[in-house]
């Protein structure tokens, strides 16, 4: 984990200072400085959103390979590694908020998802930028209202499903999408490959094998990954300590927490919370 870079904006180290509602700018002014490939990344405290209406591009995110054409709509959290290739001809623009302005709206964590762009996605962001850019009276409560609806609309995009990685069939990326929203619902309540794979209707052997195929991971590893994000997110953004983060993800017993938080951070979790807040 500390091989992967960490940045506010590719290629800007995280800084302390005071940050806006939001950045947005063009996929093309930042990507033609890294002759259009961004190595993978992350955000300790910032959610991106990518909209690309032209070009192409291909996306990693935790390991699975997505290929990107116009309308689509990359969502990916704080903490969650993730790079691109683009094609020269790119087009669209990246919205970087704050998470926990994100996660203020109430509506629940957004996991990392590609989706099909919808009018009322596109429209939020518009609308989004259109209000940080020109802030009026009460920017503070429209720019909450309109990161809500942002929220709102990611979500309703989503039931419409992820698009396909390359060479992935259309039966098996629906399984697996089914496979990643309901981990996002039930991380805490379940680790079990086979609770999973009931609630889908296939076996624990062929949901391996389609989050092998799609995901690019193992089905434990994929529960494992989003158990250790949301972890690593309560340590950067809430007060609790190391056994209550534990025992909130249900873990029983802390020393098996903060021995898998160990694994995954690659230090103990109270030294990773200390070297990132300072």
């Amino acid at each position: 984990m500390n091989s992967i870079p960490s940045y506010a904006l590719y290629g800007e180290a995280d800084s302390d200072r005071e940050q806006d509602w939001l950045h947005w700018e063009t996929i093309q002014s930042r990507s033609r400085l890294h002759d259009y490939r961004i190595a993978p990344h992350r955000h300790e405290q910032f959610l991106q959103i990518l909209h690309l209406t032209g070009g192409s591009a291909r996306l990693t995110v935790d390991g699975a390979a997505f290929a990107l054409r116009p309308s689509s709509v990359v969502v990916v959290p704080a903490l969650t590694v993730h790079g691109y290739v683009f094609s020269q001809d790119v087009e669209g623009i990246v919205v970087t908020l704050m998470e926990r302005d994100v996660r203020d709206a109430g509506l629940g964590d957004l996991g990392a998802v590609v989706l099909r762009e919808t009018a009322a996605l596109s429209g939020a962001l518009d609308r989004l930028i259109a209000e940080a850019d020109r802030p009026g009276p009460g920017h503070g409560v429209a720019m909450r209202a309109l990161i809500a609806l942002l929220v709102v609309a990611i979500q309703r995009a989503g039931l419409d499903g992820a698009q396909a990685g390359a060479g992935s069939s259309e039966r098996s990326v629906v399984h697996a999408q089914s496979f990643r929203w309901l981990v996002d619902s039930r991380f805490r309540q379940t680790r079990r490959i086979a609770d999973y794979a009931a609630e889908i209707g296939i076996s624990p052997t062929h949901l391996n094998r389609v989050s092998r195929e799609v995901l690019g991971a193992s089905a434990l590893a994929v529960i494992e990954r989003r158990v250790a994000l949301e972890a690593r997110r309560m340590l950067l953004f809430s007060t609790l300590s190391i056994k209550q983060i534990g025992a909130e993800l249900g873990y029983e017993d802390p020393a098996y927490f903060a021995r898998f938080m160990k694994r995954v951070l690659g230090t103990a979790p109270g030294a990773y919370r200390k070297r990132v807040l300072g």
